[in-house]
C-alpha cells in the first residue's frame, strides 16, 4: 500500500512540475511579446512619473540636487499663488465652450456626410485634416497673422462693413480667449470621424419605424438619434476634454498667455514657472494638481454617465 501511495505521490509531483513548465513557458512567451511594450511603459511612463512625484516634493532647480520640502510646494501653490488660480479659471472657461463647439461642429459635420454623396470622401478627408494640422506650429502662426490687426479677418469685416476700425483680436482682453477657442473648435475631424462611426452603427430599421409613427427628422433626431450615440458622445466627450486641459501649443504660439493673462491656460502657466523660470520642483508639482484633477472629473463623469449615456442592451 506504501509502495502504491508513494507511487501516486510521484506521479502527481511530476504532474505538477510538467504543469508548471508548461506555465512559466507559456507566460514567459506572452512576457517576451510585450516586453518591448512593458520596456516602454516603465522607462517613458512609469518611471518619470514617480521621478516627478519625488520632485514635486521637493526644492529643485536645473542647477543642483533636489532637496527635500515635503509638501511646501502645494501649501505655497494653493495659497500664494495667484496666477495658479488664474490659469485654473483660465482653462476651466476654455474647456467649457471649446469642447461643446467642437463636439457640435464634429456631430454636425457627422451627420452631413452619413449618407454617400458625390465627393463624400474627398469631403470627409478634407474636414479631417485641420485635426491633424491644428496643434501644429505652423498653423497657429497662421492663426497669429488672421486675427492680428492687419489679418485676414478684419479685412472680411471692414469689406462686409460690420467694423470700421480694425483691432488686434489676440491682442484684446476680452476676444483673446475666443480666438483659442475658434481653433479649437475648427480641429473637429477626429471627433467627427468616431461620431461617423457611430452613427453607421444605429439599425436603420429604427428610423423607418419611427417615420411610420410619423416623427420628422428632428424628432428622429433626438427620439433615435442622439439617445444611441451617447456613448459615442461619452467617449468623445472624455478624449476631448483631456486634450483640452492640456493645450499648450497653440495658446503659447498665438498669444503666449496674454494679454493681461487671459489666456494663461495651465499648460502654459507650468512651463513658465517650471521650464522658463528653472523650478522644476515646483512645476512637477503643479503638474500632479492637474493629473489628480482630471482624475476627478474623469470620475465624476463617469458616475454620471448613467444617467444620460443609453446603452442598446441596457433595454433588452
Amino acid at each position: 500500500m506504501n509502495n502504491k501511495f508513494g507511487a501516486l505521490d510521484s506521479v502527481r509531483s511530476l504532474d505538477a512540475g510538467m504543469n508548471k513548465k508548461k506555465w512559466i513557458k507559456e507566460n514567459l512567451t506572452g512576457y517576451v511579446f510585450i516586453l518591448p511594450w512593458l520596456i516602454g511603459f516603465l522607462a517613458f511612463l512609469a518611471f518619470p512619473l514617480l521621478r516627478s512625484l519625488y520632485y514635486s516634493l521637493t526644492e529643485y532647480t536645473i542647477v543642483g540636487d533636489p532637496s527635500w520640502v515635503g509638501l511646501r510646494n502645494y501649501i505655497e501653490i494653493f495659497t500664494d499663488d495667484p496666477k495658479f488660480w488664474t490659469s485654473l479659471k483660465v482653462t476651466f472657461y476654455y474647456v467649457v465652450f471649446a469642447v461643446p463647439l467642437r463636439l457640435a461642429s464634429a456631430l454636425a459635420l457627422a451627420l452631413v456626410f452619413r449618407k454617400a454623396r458625390p465627393f463624400t470622401n474627398f469631403y470627409r478627408a478634407a474636414y479631417y485634416v485641420p485635426s491633424i494640422l491644428g496643434g501644429s506650429v505652423a498653423i497657429s502662426v497662421i492663426w497669429r497673422q488672421l486675427f492680428s490687426s492687419q489679418g485676414a479677418f478684419n479685412d472680411f469685416l471692414v469689406a462686409m462693413g460690420i467694423m470700421g476700425d480694425r483691432i488686434s483680436w489676440i491682442g484684446h482682453p476680452d476676444y483673446a480667449i475666443w480666438t483659442i477657442i475658434i481653433l479649437a473648435a475648427w480641429q473637429f475631424g477626429s471627433p467627427m470621424i468616431i461620431f461617423l462611426a457611430g452613427l453607421k452603427q444605429i439599425p436603420k430599421g429604427l428610423y423607418e419605424a419611427a417615420e411610420i409613427d410619423g416623427a420628422g427628422k428632428i424628432q428622429q433626431f433626438f427620439s433615435v438619434t442622439l439617445p444611441l450615440l451617447t456613448p459615442v458622445i461619452f467617449f468623445n466627450l472624455i478624449m476631448q476634454m483631456v486634450k483640452m486641459f492640456m493645450v499648450f501649443t497653440q495658446v503659447y504660439i498665438i498669444t503666449e498667455g496674454g494679454p493681461l493673462n487671459r489666456t494663461l491656460v495651465y499648460a502654459v502657466y507650468l512651463y513658465r514657472k517650471g521650464i522658463s523660470n528653472g523650478y522644476l520642483g515646483y512645476g512637477s508639482a503643479l503638474a500632479w494638481i492637474i493629473l489628480v484633477l482630471l482624475t476627478i472629473v474623469t470620475i465624476v463623469l463617469f458616475k454620471t454617465s448613467n444617467k444620460w449615456v443609453y446603452y442598446e442592451s441596457e433595454g433588452e
